[in-house]
């Protein structure tokens, strides 16, 4: 395979290219590099390869021309993307498609590849309308150039080529080449400062050894980056597996309230509306199966309060229970709070801490705190607890939205319909929240 490199530094690169497997495989052959200057390609007598940007602001922009010369010298054809000439041209830029082990194994079939690296404010965006050129980020962080992301791809993709590793099952056996964290590795001494290699590596039962290897890739999976097991293929041997691997389940501090008030009515109005018995045991069923740490029904009508012990009562403790068993053990875990406030002060009986108020809404433009995403929400319950409020009615009343810590995304902000009853929006936002993993 041959890559092009288009940089501004290349003598970033010689070193690098020089060490270790990647040194050997352009020695042997089997990886081929050229690394081209758009200076080179430059005009004018300074060789000019940068300007300031249209319509003002930070920075430098990367001119056309020599970018352009530069591509053409090496056969890029013009088109959109999508267009194949000899292989493909990518711009590493953190708009792209992430770098993953799967697009690694994809680009190693190509005959060649084409990087530019960016620097300043990037290329003229008028290069991606002339060339088919697609953007890989390396990730969701900002570096002063594309040359450390050019040569993370560079060996991502060439240690998938024949040769390359010397073993090669090597690059399947790694992390990430099937959606799961590799299992841990020992080598001599057996003992080293009081600590043993796991009797199992030194049985020579191989049969166990990979059943533990196994096991021990997908705990460190599910505890290090649950994110990525969806993309895993599993048996049920595997699932019953994770199931018994003990851990920390976020869920156990998220709460959810199903607010009566205070609500919008039809005309925009804040007040109270009644129970429905549908929401409440539709959403307790999502609390339980996403093991919340509780489920609160907050209204303040004496009779709305009596008619929810009434119901729980049925379930929990009268005959509904005894011939539903599963509707049971999700409605005890249900409680009544005359107050959001009567629910915040449970939470932080229960955990010492008061919990972070969330507020959840079809609306974009709902008034109050900022937009929280899902990411950040699970980063922040893994140190405290949060109160999740889904509105009954037409929704949760401004004052106590302009409470909230923060409020999570519309399910659907950019349809055209946004409509989802309370029980079906709750379990959706569990899910995005925890999904099976969390």
């Amino acid at each position: 395979m041959r890559i092009n490199i288009i940089t501004l530094f290349p003598e970033f690169f010689r070193s690098p290219l020089e060490a270790g497997l990647l040194g050997r495989a352009l020695e042997a052959g089997i990886l081929e590099i050229g690394l081209h200057n758009p200076r080179d390609f430059s005009t004018d007598k300074h060789r000019s390869v940068d300007d300031r940007p249209y319509g003002g602001g930070p920075g430098m922009v990367m001119l056309p021309d020599p970018m352009a010369r530069t591509l053409d010298s090496l056969g890029v054809p013009r088109g959109r993307a999508g267009t194949r000439g000899k292989g493909r041209c990518i711009m590493l830029s953190p708009k792209g498609r992430p770098l993953t082990q799967a697009l690694a194994r994809e680009l190693a079939l190509e005959p060649s590849l084409t990087l530019i690296c960016g620097r300043y404010e990037g290329p003229d965006a008028r290069l991606e309308e002339l060339y088919p050129i697609e953007s890989v980020s390396l990730g969701d962080f900002v570096l002063n150039g594309g040359e450390i992301a050019a040569l993370a791809l560079v060996e991502a993709t060439g240690r998938l080529l024949p040769g390359f590793m010397g073993h090669e099952e090597s690059g399947d056996e790694e992390s990430f080449s099937a959606s799961l964290l590799e299992y841990p590795h020992y080598t001599r001494p057996d003992v080293f400062e009081g600590l043993e290699v796991p009797e199992i590596l030194r049985s020579g039962d191989h049969g166990r050894i990979k059943a533990w290897r196994r096991e021990e890739s997908l705990k460190a999976t599910l505890l290090g980056r649950p994110d990525i097991l969806p993309g895993a293929q599993l048996e049920g041997k595997d699932f019953e597996f994770l199931r018994s691997v003990p851990r920390a389940l976020l869920g156990k501090n998220l709460y959810c309230a199903l607010v009566h008030y205070p609500v919008l009515d039809r005309d925009g109005k804040s007040g109270a509306v009644s129970l429905t018995n549908l929401d409440i045991h539709d959403i307790a069923r999502a609390a339980r199966s996403y093991n919340l740490g509780g489920y609160f029904i907050v209204t303040p009508l004496k009779d709305q309060s009596r008619l929810l012990e009434t119901l729980l009562g049925h379930w929990t403790d009268g005959a509904g229970g005894e011939g539903n068993p599963d509707r049971k053990e999700a409605l005890r875990h249900v409680r009544h709070a005359a107050l959001v406030d009567d629910a915040i002060r449970a939470i932080e009986e229960r955990t010492g801490q008061v919990p972070l108020l969330l507020g959840s809404s079809a609306s974009s433009n709902a008034p109050g705190a900022q937009c929280l995403p899902v990411t950040e929400l699970r980063e922040k319950l893994r140190e405290r607890p949060a109160l999740l409020l889904f509105g009954t009615g037409q929704g949760l009343a401004p004052e106590i939205l302009e409470r909230c810590d923060g409020i999570l995304p519309p399910i659907r902000p950019l349809a055209d319909y946004n409509h989802f009853s309370v029980r079906s929006a709750a379990s959706i936002l569990l899910d995005r929240i925890l999904g099976d993993w969390y």
